[in-house]
């Protein structure tokens, strides 16, 4: 899935050019690249699909040019997760009734692809005996507030896959410190395992306006008339996650926890988490940066200009050709305000 526009990101990220498209921890790949490369090694690069916004489709023919062109799918309007999962699904339905799914965020970091690996191998395994949607949990190694949270029975139903009581949406510190406490709760790290004939049984249930809209549509998937359809049934579709549309819902939902270095790369601090700092615990994303006296913070400047900080604590330092943003790394929550404000005043140039 390839199709946010990355706000928490901004200014780096911007509309026409997100951040999965960007190479923000500095390893010489973008995200969606780093992502490709992941699932390239233990599947044929003719059954990776990346399902992205029109917009998009010639920067992900650019930044992956071994993906065969038919593979690159675009939406012709961002309506959250639950559509975008419908139309792969349906697609592949198509071709083969039988036909396994991973779902992957194309932004995210993960640092031990070969559990990664192992995991997703668990899953299918599991998934090809079962009708189950599984979701990959996340072992969690402190009270973090920015991520969902998964619940699960401490039985587990085959070699370490449990199911799931409760998904709880980003909780207060306070309820985090609690969860955590309980060892009863995983990270959500938003990557998804099915048959898709089972995914689309979902959403006939749970989902049963959208899964109309698309089964009106059937036929013409994997036709010349794929794109018209999709023109007509994205205006149909609700703005609704898979995890509020479907996944909070069922009844046949489980996880397998897992732990293979994994962070969702949401906003700057998981950068500043993620990237090598200084002695003063500063991270500098690829820039030409002089410190004084300045600690804790996440720079992110062009290297053909030099940027010297001095005196500054805990702060977010984003320069790019048209924009600087200055903000407390606590404030980075409030991004999408700064976005929203800048629209209201500015207009659509800055973002």
């Amino acid at each position: 899935m390839a199709g946010g526009i990355g706000s928490r990101f901004w200014p780096a990220s911007r509309t026409n050019y997100p951040k999965q498209f960007l190479d923000i921890l500095n390893t010489g790949k973008t995200l969606i690249q780093a992502t490709y490369d992941r699932f390239a090694a233990f599947i044929p690069a003719e059954n990776i699909y990346v399902v992205t916004s029109n917009e998009y489709i010639n920067i992900v023919k650019k930044q992956l040019p071994q993906l065969p062109l038919q593979n690159i799918l675009g939406e012709p309007s961002r309506k959250n997760t639950a559509p975008c999962i419908a139309y792969i699904s349906y697609k592949l339905h198509q071709l083969d009734p039988q036909a396994s799914l991973i779902i992957a965020p194309s932004d995210h970091l993960i640092l031990d692809p070969v559990a990664f690996n192992k995991v997703c191998f668990e899953a299918l395994s599991f998934v090809g005996k079962h009708n189950a949607l599984v979701t990959l949990g996340i072992k969690p190694t402190y009270p973090n507030t920015g991520y969902g949270y998964i619940q699960y029975e401490q039985q587990t139903v085959s070699d370490n896959v449990y199911k799931v009581k409760t998904f709880t949406e980003k909780p207060t510190v306070e309820l985090a410190k609690t969860f955590i406490a309980s060892g009863e709760f995983l990270w959500n790290a938003g990557i998804f395992v099915w048959q898709v004939k089972n995914i689309i049984t979902a959403f006939e249930k749970y989902l049963p306006e959208m899964y109309e809209v698309f089964e009106a549509e059937k036929p013409h998937f994997n036709t010349t008339e794929e794109v018209p359809a999709l023109q007509r049934i994205y205006p149909l579709c609700t703005n609704i996650s898979i995890d509020f549309g479907i996944m909070e819902k069922a009844d046949n939902v489980y996880v397998i926890p897992s732990s293979f270095g994994w962070s969702d790369l949401g906003s700057w601090n998981s950068a500043w988490e993620n990237l090598e700092k200084d002695y003063m615990h500063n991270a500098s994303g690829g820039g030409n940066v002089i410190v004084f006296d300045t600690h804790r913070c996440m720079i992110q400047t062009p290297t053909d200009k030099l940027v010297v900080l001095q005196g500054l604590e805990d702060y977010i330092v984003v320069d790019t050709n048209d924009v600087l943003l200055i903000c407390k790394r606590e404030k980075e929550q409030d991004i999408k305000e700064y976005v929203a404000e800048i629209k209201r005043n500015k207009g659509d140039k800055y973002l």
